[in-house]
């Protein structure tokens, strides 16, 4: 399903999933209102798109009220601004995706099959992460800026944990695929959080993401 009050961006995302998957339909909705209404209607729904900039989203709100009607269906959130905070808030609220509308076809393809695949994708498109976080919004880390060796001192255990925090796994779940206590975890979790600088799992994700640090991983 497809939620954004842009027709003709609505229109070109359709023709990419038609392109790529195996569709019997593609819903669409230009509001919030009506995509609520059409996801209630329909329980088979295998992904769904959201516009961050839709009437009546009221920021990530809309967001938690599509995970409260169907907390399984995984969602990709689109935006116009390509901002670093609410990308994360966004992953942590249950998104599995964030997409820049800048996305060029091939990045959007390649997001739609990760996320589909499980996994957590985050592409900014042709545009840079935006450091501002908005009125009355909290910061990312304690600076705005990214830095490239934040990641270094990571020990092998805990990026293989930050790389199945990407894949959007909980606790329990890294545990049982690691072999591992969920103490254990927690504890590798923790001190990724706190060598990344950051507040969050989600703020995690983005920031391994920005530094490509699993794509470095999964290369070596």
């Amino acid at each position: 399903m497809i939620a954004d009050h842009q027709p003709l961006f609505r229109e070109a995302l359709r023709d990419i999933i038609f392109k790529i998957h195996d569709c019997e339909h593609i819903f669409e909705a230009s509001s919030l209102k009506d995509a609520i209404e059409i996801m209630s209607a329909h329980d088979s729904l295998g992904l769904f798109f959201l516009d961050l900039d839709m009437p009546e989203m009221h920021g990530l709100g809309g967001l938690d009220s599509l995970n409260e009607i169907a907390p399984s269906l995984p969602i990709i959130v689109m935006s116009a601004r390509v901002n670093r905070y609410v990308a994360s808030q966004a992953i942590s609220r249950g998104a599995m995706g964030f997409i820049a509308k800048s996305a060029s076809r091939n990045e959007i393809v390649d997001a739609i099959r990760q996320v589909l695949g499980g996994k957590i994708c985050i592409c900014a498109g042709s545009g840079v992460f935006e450091s501002g976080i908005g009125s009355g919004a909290g910061r990312l880390g304690s600076e705005s800026a990214i830095d490239p060796g934040q990641f270094q001192p990571l020990t092998k255990r805990q990026l293989i944990v930050l790389e199945r925090m990407t894949f959007g796994e909980s606790n329990k779940q890294i545990a049982y695929k690691l072999h591992l206590a969920e103490t254990t975890v927690k504890a590798h979790v923790s001190a990724v959080l706190r060598k990344l600088n950051v507040q969050n799992r989600g703020q995690a994700i983005i920031a391994a993401s920005c530094l490509e640090i699993v794509s470095q991983m999964r290369k070596e």
